[in-house]
């Protein structure tokens, strides 16, 4: 006879790695019962929310997916972005801990400076250089803090075919501008969202199987890239399906040359052995993830 699903509540559900936690549990629905609510059915920011949420559902785990992730927009939406990144998080751990809830909370590169470039461990101190980042370091911290069993993924440049990312955001600008802008001393790993919600998945179905090895890890695509490869990696897998991307050319420019409202690590490199020792989770290429990714998009690409 088979055991219970695992009984999954995920916040964000509309988000890229929301929905792609969807998508994967479709492909195992025997194994796992996801409750995924989007931002309409549950503000993490609302206290009586997450706590309804959790007594009505009463999950197994949580997975918060939930954030506020424009990094410049929370340059001038500070209050916003603490509100959901920091201040969400605080009352999803203190529900959880109220329920007896594991949670397992995606966090970023961004709580790093990006002066390694060698790359950055679990053990590294979070050295965030602007808002996002430092409300993505502080959640953190609560989590750490409000609920033991806990797991916090950092991961970096993730990206899909849904929502706003780096893929689609160079794909439009490729169609506004040529040669097309892309800046070379910029490291690290695109992740694909759907790889990320096969690692959380494994981890919850590890975890359940009574792995106690609650903590933080890192987890990224397995080929280290500047974003100037990433976007010529782009481009070349768009022009397999509209010729209007043939006579793209790209430039490389320094950062300091195409500056942000927020300053972006240099590098983002994540050190994930610790992930692969514990868990036996190997991290997977992105360039087969990026092909799926941007063939998804079409017919839907915009025709200008």
């Amino acid at each position: 006879m088979f055991g219970q699903p695992i009984r999954i509540l995920v916040t964000g559900a509309e988000g890229q790695v929301g929905q792609a936690l969807q998508e994967r549990v479709a492909e195992q629905s025997s194994a796992i019962e996801l409750i995924a609510l989007p931002y309409s059915r549950l503000d993490i920011t609302d206290t009586q929310s997450v706590q309804r949420a959790l007594a009505e559902h009463l999950p197994d785990y949580l997975i918060n997916t939930a954030g506020f992730n424009d990094v410049d927009k929370a340059e001038t939406e500070q209050e916003r972005c603490v509100a959901v990144n920091r201040e969400g998080v605080r009352n999803l751990a203190e529900a959880c801990a109220e329920f007896n809830v594991p949670m397992l909370h995606l966090s970023s590169d961004y709580v790093f400076d990006g002066h390694y470039a060698s790359g950055y461990t679990e053990q590294d101190d979070g050295a965030p250089t602007g808002v996002y980042g430092a409300s993505k370091w502080e959640a953190e911290e609560l989590l750490r803090q409000l609920l033991p069993r806990h797991i916090i993924l950092r991961t970096s440049w993730l990206f899909s075919e849904c929502c706003t990312n780096y893929v689609r955001s160079t794909l439009a600008r490729a169609l506004q501008q040529n040669p097309l802008l892309a800046v070379d001393d910029r490291r690290g790993s695109p992740t694909s969202a759907l790889d990320i919600a096969r690692v959380l998945l494994a981890v919850v179905q590890q975890l359940h199987n009574g792995a106690d090895a609650w903590g933080t890890y890192h987890y990224s695509g397995a080929e280290i890239s500047t974003l100037y490869g990433f976007s010529e990696a782009i481009i070349e897998e768009a022009r397999q399906h509209d010729e209007r991307f043939a006579e793209v050319t790209l430039k490389a420019v320094a950062s300091a040359d195409y500056p942000t409202v927020a300053q972006r690590p240099s590098s983002s490199i994540l050190v994930c052995r610790k992930l692969l020792h514990t868990f036996g989770i190997r991290q997977r290429p992105w360039r087969p993830e990026l092909s799926e990714a941007v063939r998804r998009l079409y017919p839907a690409q915009p025709d200008s």
